[in-house]
Formats: C-alpha cells, sequence, structure tokens
C-alpha cells in the first residue's frame, strides 16, 4: 500500500510513452505475498526487497528478475486537531509513546521494526494494551483521523496525502526505518519483457522526481 500512488503515477507515464496497458492492484504487503505464493496469475509483485528475495526463493518470482525501486522511511502523525508531541530526537519520540494513550502502526515491515524498537527501549510490556493494530491494507492515518488512535506510525507516502490527520514529520535519523521496495518478474508471467521495460522506464530521472513527490526516495 505504501507504493499505491507512486506507482499509479509512474505505470500512468509508461502507459503514455509505451502504449501498453497496465492493470496495478494495490493490497496489503502481507496479503500481496500470501497471493503470488498461492499461485494467483501476476507478471509483477512489487513489495519490500526481503519479501522478494522470499519468493525468489521460493520459485515464485524469477532469479535475476529482481529491481529496487524505492526507499521509503517512516513518519508520525496526529489527528489534525490533537495537540502535537516534540518527535525531534529519540528520546523525545520515545517521551511521546510513552505518553499516548494509544498507538497504531502496519502489519508491514515497519511495524516489525517499530515494534523491535519499543522492546530495546525497554517498554514494549508498559505499551502492550495501548497498541491498535491496523489491519492489512488499512492506513494507520484513518485510524489516526477518525480519533481512534492517538499517535500512528507509518510509511510517509500513506500518510501524506490523508485528510483529518497532522504529519509531525519523519522519525529522527537515529532511529529512522527505511524500507526498499522492489519489484519481481512472476515465474508465471507471459509478459517478462514487457515487464522489464516497465521495471526499466520507473527507473529513471523522470520517475525520480515522482518518487520524492509521493514522499520518498530513488532506490
Amino acid at each position: 500500500m505504501a507504493t499505491r500512488l507512486v506507482l499509479s503515477e509512474l505505470v500512468a507515464a509508461f502507459e503514455q510513452r509505451s502504449g501498453c496497458r497496465v492493470a496495478i492492484e494495490s493490497v496489503g504487503g502481507v496479503d500481496a505475498a500470501k497471493r503470488v505464493q498461492a499461485g494467483e496469475a501476476f507478471d509483477v509483485v512489487i513489495l519490500a526487497s526481503d519479501a522478494i528475495d522470499k519468493l525468489i526463493v521460493s520459485g515464485h518470482v524469477l532469479a535475476g528478475s529482481k529491481v529496487d525501486l524505492v526507499r521509503s522511511g517512516v513518519a508520525v502523525a496526529v489527528r489534525a486537531d490533537a495537540p502535537q508531541p516534540d518527535i525531534s530526537s529519540e528520546d523525545a519520540v520515545r517521551a511521546a509513546v510513552l505518553a499516548a494513550r494509544s498507538i497504531s502502526y502496519s502489519t508491514g515491515p515497519s511495524g516489525v521494526a517499530l515494534a523491535r524498537l519499543f522492546e530495546r527501549w525497554g517498554i514494549a510490556g508498559d505499551i502492550q494494551g495501548r497498541i491498535v493494530q491496523a489491519p492489512p491494507g488499512v492506513p494507520v492515518g484513518t485510524l489516526v483521523a477518525r480519533g481512534e488512535v492517538e499517535l500512528g506510525f507509518q510509511q510517509l507516502s500513506e500518510l501524506m496525502h490523508l485528510d483529518g490527520i497532522r504529519v509531525l514529520g519523519p522519525l529522527p535519523p537515529a532511529i529512522q526505518i527505511i524500507t526498499t521496495f522492489s519489484a519481481g518478474v512472476c515465474s508465471g508471467s507471459t509478459q517478462a519483457e514487457a515487464v522489464r521495460a516497465m521495471l526499466a522506464d520507473m527507473n529513471t530521472p523522470e520517475a525520480a522526481e515522482a518518487k520524492r513527490r509521493q514522499g520518498m526516495d530513488p532506490a
């Protein structure tokens, strides 16, 4: 889901240049990986880099076809009308988490990394009852906007266009969580050449500007 908007923009540009039509289905990363593993017919899959590696090992993605597309960082959000806690340093973020009545993060790689961070801080047990896990495919920001969650953590690209929330900013560098999203050609694809042409188009200098507009960096 983190790549949904940037992929929409990149695909539209590729379609215009190539005349090739592309249909993208955006779902949570966990669901996407399961569907590829279950043998659903896709030409290409775009997921966190380590998830693509696992699909290559399992034979669902062609070896040698992996292409890194974007690097994506985690940001912090509160409801638009809520007080804005300080997140300028690691200690400030830790204090904000401890003070929050409820906290949410995704089921994706950034959520896993945040859970590890809370464990490293020694506060995982203290906040366990306040964690609201966003279901796969549901943006954390929507829970924040509805007032169901006080402090939300998710990829900046998933937060920056949502109404009803205020993005406080990215996590400070000391604890920033960067996810590289990559693509791979699915083993059963009958359009492998077209997929490779599209992925090459997605890594041009023109594409880099689109990635930055959507809160990501070129990989």
